[in-house]
């Protein structure tokens, strides 16, 4: 069974709790998620592979360290996911960036695919999917299906926050996936809605509540 990880650094928990607070403007909740996931894509990458290159210093030559193989793929669910993009980004300016569209039917709660656009070869790459929130796990056993479905091998999710129901989800119909969480909220309500939350991200990203 896949890992579920809580990335319980300090500096992403003070974050996180700026992020929950009701009043955190728009401006302000759009830039902390955007740090939080930077610090998070920081704790997740611990394992990246590393090669050999032998470069010039203004002293001298010199062999040292650089990733090794293709950068990484960032893959956002739309639309609250594009939040942690740029935090990524800014860990690793190099990685590429797909995007997998999703809106969920109000009434069954179920996920829809409406878009999907990645860099070739996502084969040889690591997928590191993004979004906020993972609720029901709907939409993230989606997102990884559609990867799967073009030849994904090396898949990673990362969230802010998680509902257990949701970790069981994906961990039950993917195994094979590591979840990266920035914290384990304690229940999925009955609307849909992880409590305590921090209520739409989309909304509260993009000012559309």
């Amino acid at each position: 069974m896949g890992k579920f990880t809580v990335l319980n650094h300090p500096l992403i928990q003070h974050k996180l709790t700026i992020i929950r607070r009701k009043d955190t403007s728009t401006n302000e909740f759009r830039q902390i998620v955007g740090e939080i996931a930077g610090l998070m894509v920081y704790e997740m990458t611990r394992d990246l592979p590393l090669e050999n290159v032998e470069i010039e210093t203004p002293i001298g030559k010199t062999t040292q360290k650089q990733l090794a193989g293709k950068k990484p793929v960032i893959v956002p669910i739309l639309r609250a996911g594009l939040g942690m993009v740029d935090g990524v980004l800014q860990m690793i300016p190099s990685a590429r960036v797909g995007h997998i569209g999703m809106y969920r039917d109000e009434e069954t709660l179920k996920p829809h695919e409406y878009f999907f656009k990645m860099p070739p070869d996502i084969e040889e790459r690591e997928c590191i999917i993004v979004d906020p929130m993972l609720a029901t796990g709907g939409s993230a056993n989606m997102a990884i299906e559609a990867l799967k479905k073009r030849g994904a091998k090396n898949i990673r999710l990362a969230v802010l926050v998680a509902a257990p129901e949701g970790v069981r989800k994906v961990q039950e119909e993917n195994p094979d996936v590591d979840i990266y969480a920035a914290a384990e909220d304690e229940k999925l309500m009955d609307n849909g809605y992880i409590y305590p939350g921090l209520g739409d991200a989309g909304d509260r990203l993009f000012g559309t509540k």
